[in-house]
């Protein structure tokens, strides 16, 4: 049973992490004074207006707005919930997380998502079992020229033929029957009629980047429909996301240098038992941005490998579109197609692993499948045919980031059209460059643009620099001011004092699940002016405070003077209003 996270820990994990460190290892950084930019990952730009800070250990685009801190990138660029994040940085920085003992009955007694995890695990040892003592199903495998070995290493099984094999193993239970419904492993077509998803095929475990089953793709042994069927969207599966022998390829080789991506889990399984053990599988579609990126961020070379046919060619296609707006200077994609009639399974079966290797280190690099495709659907010898060129390839060249590859992309299409490249390329405008350019100042010396805040100029000032909380005494009742901003900037208070050795980061983090969240990163970007040096902080900060207490500090004065003169006050508070009255 899985615990709580504790937050000491959580604290210590963001506190060492570097924003930097984290992001330029998945989008490269350049420095730029005492930022780091770079094309933004979560929109298409050609400027960067993509900007991450060290000293506030936070990003923000000014292109699409997406900012936050290291974990907030992680949740947003892989796609993470918030413990997934935690467990992804805690294994880069190779430390273990703890979880603490909760008591069973409290929300808290484990993840929302384990109970899925478990009946997967559960439902992958079944089938496991079950292929072991079937010889059928051992047969199909040996006949496709699999050993043991290979299928214990991708926890090959079997779903028996039936409609009730997990229900009469698992189903002793509502709780068991849900979460088996929940994780995709049962169909219910009626309240109370339900059956097994999955019977007589031969099952594939998909796992995550941690080892954990999280789906199933299953092969029919004998003719019918559907070949393979997969697990559905759940919880915890994404089909678009993930890739079917991710993992195993990277337990396997350790530094991985490039990596093939199939159609098939038999062409993945295949490859491995022929020793090409660097190969995945998209899940029954084409081969999405978020699994390129995946792998990019892992190598820096794809190869393609598709079948030689129309519906090779149009994946392959899909694959180039995709990949085009993740290609950056230092990463390579490249195509093979193989021959009419052969696919990866059957290929390296009948040429052994040093000829299909061959295969790979003459692919196609993307450029010329881009090129080649074109030339052979638009005829150039004409001024006609170099314009309807021009216009079908710019478009892709476009959605290219910024780099040299995208420059000589250009640079290969003017040779073909005969147009110079700056023209085919255009005058290049960023209206993101633009929106930096406009951002307004929070304050100048000789023009406020933005009139001062006070209270979000504290907790501007709190959030950046935490230590500020044991250098000063913010008054008890700033916690049940009516004023807006006042309890919060108190809470933020609380925490850093009580916590001396907290980071912006953490502290922010410690809102993630609040209403305020959204609030405090913005103000997390906020520059308050005269605050570049320690003592201008500790100065600011300190007036800041001044001025809010006097602002509370009146209208607690009119509120008693209201009562004073509606029919008295008490004992208690006739000397706070002469306290007041006097201050």
């Amino acid at each position: 049973m899985a615990g709580r996270i504790p937050q000491s820990f959580i604290d210590d994990l963001i506190a060492r992490a570097d924003i930097v460190e984290v992001i330029n290892t998945r989008v490269p950084l350049k420095k730029k004074g005492r930022e780091y930019t770079a094309c933004c990952p979560f929109h298409n730009e050609k400027t960067p207006s993509f900007t991450v800070s060290e000293a506030k250990q936070f990003y923000h685009c000014f292109g699409c707005g997406a900012h936050g801190t290291a974990i907030g990138f992680l949740m947003e660029y892989e796609h993470l919930d918030f413990v997934d994040a935690i467990e992804t940085l805690a294994a880069e920085y190779h430390v273990e997380v703890p979880r603490e003992d909760t008591p069973a009955g409290t929300s808290q007694a484990r993840d929302d998502k384990q109970p899925l995890f478990d009946v997967l695990e559960q439902a992958s040892q079944l089938y496991q079992q079950q292929l072991r003592s079937s010889e059928r199903a051992i047969g199909y495998l040996k006949q496709r020229g699999l050993s043991g070995e290979i299928a214990r290493r991708y926890k090959l099984g079997y779903a028996p033929d039936g409609w009730n094999f997990l229900l009469d193993n698992m189903g002793s239970n509502a709780s068991n029957i849900n979460h088996l419904k929940a994780a995709g492993m049962l169909v219910e077509k009626s309240p109370g009629k339900r059956y097994d998803r999955f019977r007589d095929r031969i099952m594939f475990p998909i796992l995550d980047r941690r080892g954990h089953t999280i789906a199933f793709g299953g092969r029919i042994i004998d003719d019918g429909e559907p070949k393979y069927l997969n697990s559905p969207e759940t919880p915890i599966f994404h089909k678009g996301y993930e890739l079917y022998g991710f993992y195993e390829a990277r337990q396997a080789l350790r530094n991985l240098q490039r990596i093939v991506v199939v159609e098939g889990y038999m062409d993945v399984v295949a490859l491995a038992q022929n020793g090409i053990e660097y190969a995945v599988a998209s899940l029954g579609t084409a081969t999405t941005k978020d699994q390129i990126q995946k792998l990019f961020r892992s190598v820096h070379q794809l190869i393609f490998c598709y079948d030689g046919d129309q519906a090779g060619q149009k994946a392959a296609w899909r694959a180039l579109e995709n990949t085009l707006p993740i290609l950056r200077d230092g990463l390579e994609a490249r195509f093979l197609f193989l021959p009419d009639g052969e696919d990866p399974d059957s290929m390296v079966r009948k040429e052994g692993k040093d000829a299909f290797e061959k295969r790979l280190e003459n692919a196609t690099p993307l450029s010329e499948f881009l090129f080649d495709k074109l030339l052979k659907e638009i005829d150039t010898r004409s001024m006609d045919g170099k314009a309807r060129l021009a216009k079908t390839a710019r478009p892709l060249l476009s959605t290219i980031p910024e780099s040299v590859f995208r420059d000589l992309m250009y640079k290969r299409l003017s040779e073909l059209v005969g147009i110079s490249d700056d023209k085919l390329q255009g005058e290049i405008v960023s209206t993101e460059a633009e929106k930096v350019n406009k951002q307004p100042t929070t304050r100048s010396r000789g023009n406020r643009e933005v009139k001062q805040n006070a209270t979000r100029d504290a907790i501007a000032l709190l959030l950046q620099h935490p230590e500020l909380a044991g250098e000063t005494n913010l008054p008890d009742f700033f916690a049940s001011a009516s004023i807006q901003g006042f309890s919060l900037l108190y809470a933020l208070y609380q925490i850093a004092r009580d916590n001396p050795a907290i980071s912006s980061s953490a502290l922010l983090e410690r809102w993630r699940d609040k209403g305020d969240f959204e609030i405090l990163q913005k103000l997390m970007q906020r520059n308050v002016f005269g605050t570049d040096e320690k003592s201008g902080q500790l100065a600011v900060f300190n007036d800041a405070i001044q001025r809010l207490t006097m602002k509370l500090n009146d209208e607690r004065f009119e509120i008693l003077e209201t009562k004073l003169k509606q029919g008295g006050l008490s004992e208690a508070e006739l000397e706070e209003y002469k306290s007041l009255l006097t201050r």
